[in-house]
């Protein structure tokens, strides 16, 4: 695998010891642990891929690309976010940014003659987003999360800290909430939306929804891409694809991948003899788009 991940200062010595312990889990017990870091932490990711193509649009590929996070906290009221960690799954999301086929996206964006946007819901430390600002400088990307002050303080500073400001903008936005504000005056909707670990609340899956139905650009290129833990349970994201499914949504692809591999298997809401060891060693990756029965050929509309 070409992806590491690395905590600043990895001594053992200067890790935090809920970190030294998760660390000491997965080596000793292969215990997968599904977050990284603990509120306030510093993290580092490292990018080392074989170039991404290039073309016109596209970064210089200058590898190693590092990312430096700090992790961010919130208040006490918020605290049941759980945005308080970077989360595995956003590592993993980081690692396959192919998968999300911006090479096509930009292609698309530029033979109509407008910007390729991404936004980013449930951003945390907004590892995804600051990568792709960095890989993709012709992208604009948009990292969101709760409206918490010091959760969103945290995640500006992380875009600033890592130069992609230029290119990466941090909102508040509550799910379910008016979009004008992240859309801005004239600015158009997105083509790609991404998340990492945002389902584990079958309460809010109504609300996510509503989020992804107002962002996301009505087009049939357009993508949502959502990426998630089963340590919460198999029948949350079977709870959530059911709901989507009936709310405009076609699901183009649900697969359960490897987290620290290679192995890519069909989803299966009731997959036996399973227990939660080993269902932290895998993601679910969602793949989203506008139900074909909405889009109209004749008239290129929905």
């Amino acid at each position: 695998m070409n992806i590491e991940t690395e905590k600043l200062n990895a001594s053992p010595a200067l890790l935090d010891p809920e970190d030294f312990l998760s660390d000491s889990l997965q080596t000793l017990y292969d215990h997968q642990p599904i977050v990284l870091t603990t509120s306030g932490a510093p993290f580092t990711y490292t990018w080392k891929h074989s170039c991404i193509r290039e073309h016109e649009h596209g970064a210089e590929c200058k590898i190693p690309v590092t990312i430096s996070l700090r992790t961010p906290d919130t208040a006490a009221a918020n605290w049941a976010l759980q945005a308080s960690s970077i989360w595995a799954s956003s590592t993993y999301l980081a690692d396959h940014l192919i998968d999300l086929n911006l090479d096509h996206h930009l292609q698309q964006a530029s033979r109509t003659g407008y910007d390729c946007h991404v936004l980013e819901l449930g951003a945390s430390a907004g590892l995804p987003s600051i990568l792709i600002a960095k890989l993709y400088p012709a992208i604009v990307v948009t990292a969101t999360d709760y409206p918490d002050d010091a959760l969103l303080q945290t995640l500006s500073n992380n875009v600033r800290r890592n130069s992609v400001a230029q290119s990466c903008t941090v909102f508040p936005f509550a799910w379910g909430t008016d979009p004008t504000l992240i859309l801005g005056e004239g600015r158009e909707k997105f083509d790609v939306i991404i998340a990492a670990d945002t389902l584990w609340n079958p309460d809010l899956h109504e609300i996510f929804v509503d989020a992804l139905k107002s962002t996301l650009r009505k087009t049939p290129g357009a993508r949502i891409h959502i990426v998630v833990g089963l340590h919460t349970g198999r029948y949350t994201v079977g709870s959530f694809l059911k709901h989507v499914s009936t709310s405009g949504f076609d699901v183009e692809g649900v697969a359960e991948r490897q987290l620290t591999g290679t192995l890519c298997r069909e989803w299966d809401v009731d997959r036996e003899n399973e227990d939660d060891q080993e269902r932290r060693k895998w993601i679910v990756w969602i793949q989203l788009k506008w139900t074909t029965t909405a889009y109209n050929e004749r008239t290129g509309y929905f």
